[in-house]
Formats: structure tokens, sequence, C-alpha cells
């Protein structure tokens, strides 16, 4: 029997997608973004139409030759309402709960997943905000994944958050992490966290999270041990080699035929799958510039050829400067460079700032497109991303891909967390890095 879970604010679905890749079952996502919710089920339908032998379904949306309404005609209405939008309150919990139960039909719920918003406990977003995000309702949102907990009573949970979770505190100085892992020894679960870099599992990007995993009941000492797989013999050139070539404003959203590849990161990572018939990647547009962006494009890609340096916002020339703040948030020209074993972090509004894409050997002078930032976040090479109305939107597109667990981050997590229900005794635990909470 598969082992089933929920997915609790669940984004765009990059967490979930490595839990379905290492057998896991999702009884049933839970997301407030539009968009991401047709995206969720767009990947839910694709799924289904795989198992089945429809894949040429999938294909006939992707290539635009049907319309999403049309598309989701050909799945079961069960498998595109697993996929609950819903901004989640205490007023709204029973309704959800009645839904996963028609859902889950008896079975139990063996895992529940996912990290609230992280906006109120980032850094950047304190920084932003003139009273440091204390006193933001979503520094409460665990609340209500304890309430989940307390229903379902799962055997694990894996808990994603960002770095800044550690040091948030209320206006009486106490800090969320501690008044949420009370919250969830309440509910009786044993939590153990851990700091996690992306690109010490098959990732091509400096991306850090907080992984917090919860035992029912038993004692300290359970987080698993999480296999690495090193990529430092890779370059990030390989991510992007066999994609056309663009120029700013160029590509199209529909599929297009990729270049020959003779490389095996995009093999190994999952992004590209060795039966794929096709060879077609979707989303692969690149937004148009004005002057305004080729002037800040030279200056940041000048700076890296020349050492090795990243643009601040700073670095800029004060009539160059569209925004007042000049105290946080300074890195948001990210050079994507090739020649490096791993990129920037991956942000969700890249759709306006942007990553730029420097190229050895040809200067590719433009933003980053939707294909190339899911493959940096090593979403699968047929995820597509949606928007609300159904048309093409790289703002929709790079909001759900910036803001999601990479997927082989995810995988190599839940390929740990199968073998704690597999071999609860003898699976193999970390012993460094781990912090343990003192109440």
């Amino acid at each position: 029997m598969p082992l089933n879970y929920l997915d609790l604010f669940a984004g765009a679905g990059g967490l979930s997608e490595g839990f379905i890749k290492a057998g896991f079952h999702p009884v049933a996502h839970i997301e407030m973004d539009r968009a991401a919710c047709f995206t969720l089920k767009t990947r839910s339908a694709y799924y289904w139409l795989k198992q089945h032998g429809q894949e040429n379904v999938y294909d006939d949306y992707l290539n635009g030759r049907i319309t999403r309404e049309e598309f989701y005609a050909h799945v079961p209405l069960e498998v595109l309402n697993s996929v609950l939008q819903r901004t989640m309150d205490e007023n709204n919990l029973d309704e959800i709960f009645g839904r996963i139960d028609e859902l889950r039909d008896g079975e139990p719920i063996d895992l529940i997943i996912g990290g609230p918003p992280c906006q109120a406990y980032s850094l950047v977003g304190r920084a932003r905000d003139e009273h440091g995000m204390i006193g933001d309702s979503r520094n409460y949102l665990y609340r209500l994944y304890a309430r989940f907990l307390e229903k379902y009573q799962p055997r694990y949970f894996v808990f994603e958050n960002v770095l800044g979770l550690l040091s948030a505190k209320e206006s009486n100085g106490d800090k969320h992490f501690d008044l949420m892992r009370k919250t969830f020894s309440a509910c009786g679960y044993t939590t153990e966290t851990k700091v996690l870099n992306a690109r010490s599992y098959g990732v091509l990007q400096n991306r850090k999270r907080l992984i917090l995993i919860g035992k029912l009941g038993g004692s300290e000492g359970f987080y698993p041990k999480i296999e690495q797989m090193p990529t430092d013999q890779y370059l990030v050139k390989e991510i992007f080699d066999d994609l056309p070539s663009l120029q700013a404003g160029g590509g199209v959203p529909t599929p297009v035929k990729t270049k020959p590849y003779h490389g095996t990161y995009l093999y190994r990572a999952g992004i590209r799958d060795p039966g794929d018939r096709y060879e077609m990647v979707s989303q692969h547009y690149a937004r148009p510039t004005n002057a305004h962006d080729k002037a800040i494009y030279h200056i940041a890609v000048e700076q890296w050829n020349h050492s090795k340096k990243r643009l601040m916002y700073t670095d800029l020339p004060a009539y160059m400067r569209t925004h007042k703040n000049l105290d946080s948030f300074l890195d948001r020209f990210k050079v994507v460079a090739a020649d490096l074993s791993y990129s920037q972090t991956v942000v969700a509004h890249l759709a306006k700032d942007g990553h730029y894409y420097i190229h050895p050997d040809i200067r590719q002078n433009r933003s980053i497109t939707p294909r190339e930032a899911a493959r940096l976040q090593t979403f699968p090479d047929n995820y597509y991303f949606e928007s609300v109305s159904g048309r093409p939107s790289r703002t929709y597109a790079f909001k759900q891909i910036g803001n999601a667990v990479p997927v082989n981050l995810a995988f190599s997590i839940a390929k740990a967390i199968r073998e704690c229900f597999i071999h609860p005794d003898d699976y193999p635990k970390e012993t460094e890095g781990i912090i343990h909470f003192k109440p």
C-alpha cells in the first residue's frame, strides 16, 4: 500500500513532486494561491493521464490544441478536486477536514508535509516591514498546521521554511521557532531540525532551508540520514546547453524542440526523461527588456566578468535606481554564471528584477526564462506552471518557481522519510547539525 500524505501550503508543488517521486501518494494539496492551484491540478491530471496511457492529451494541451477546460474534462473530478484552494483559518478547518475525509475514504494519513508562507519569518521580509513583521498573522500559521497533526496523527511530518525562522520573535522576545516546537510537542510530536543546502542534494543552486521533522511519540535522535547527491562535477551551463538560444523578448510558451544533449546531469537530476519521445520543453520564453533594463544588465555582466562580483543595488548610479530601499534586498540583480557549479538562489520576484544568464561562449544579455528557472529548481521538463486565466504568463510562473522547494531536495528528504516507515529501528540517523528542542 502506498503511504498517504497531505501537503499544506503546497505552493506549486515542488515539495510534493519530490514525495511523489519517492513513492508517496498525495491525498490532498491545500493552497490559497489560485494560479498555483491550477498548476497542482494540471500536474495531478498529468499523473492520472500517464497512469492510464493517455499522455497524448497532455501533449495536446501543452501545444495549445485544446483549452485547459477541455484538458481537465479528460480527468476524473476527484483527481482535480484533491486540490483545495483555501486560505486556511479557524473558521474553515472543519470544512477542509470534511473534504479530506471524503478523499481519504477511511485510509490513514501517514505523513503531513509543507511550510507556511515565509515572508513573516524571512530576514528580507522583516527588514522591509516597519514593524519587523511582529504581529503579522502569518507568524502563527503553524498553529493551523498543528490542528492537522491533532486531527490525523500522522507518524511523521515535514515542516519546511527559511532560516529566518530561527531568529523571528514576538514583541516580548519569545522566538516563534520555540513556540512552534512547544505547540508540536503538545500535539504529541518529538521534533528535530537541520539546515539543508539544496546544493548538497542534486541541485545546482545555493539555497538553504530549515527542515524540521516531527515524529509521533518517541525520543530524540530520530532525524533520518538524508543521502547527499554531490554536484561539484557539473557546471550550471549544462542546465541550459540544450535549450534554444534566445534574445530578450524571444521564445514561445508552447513546446519547442531541444538541441542535442550529451551530458548526464539533466538525466541524473530527473529534469530530462531518457525515455522522452519528444525532447521538447515548454515555457522557454524571455521577457522583453527596455533601455533601462539593458543598461543594468550591462553593468551586472561587466562587473561579473571583470571581478566575479555580483551587482548590488547600491552599486548602481543614483539615477538608475527605481527603488527607495537602500538597506535591504540589495542583491535583486542575480547573475547566473554558467561557468560555476551552482547559481544563486532562484527567487519569486525574478519576474520583475530577474536573474541574468551569462554563457561563457555566447553572452545572452537577458533575463532567464521560466523553463531555465524551473530547471535550476530541478522541476522536470514536463512540469507546467499555470496562470489564473489559462493563458501563458511568465509572471505567474516565476512566482511559483521561485517560491518552490527544489524538487531534488524534496526527493532526498522523501527517500529518507520513506525508509523510516519501512525500517523504523535500523535506518541510519543523522548525528551532526541537528537543532534539538529544549522546552
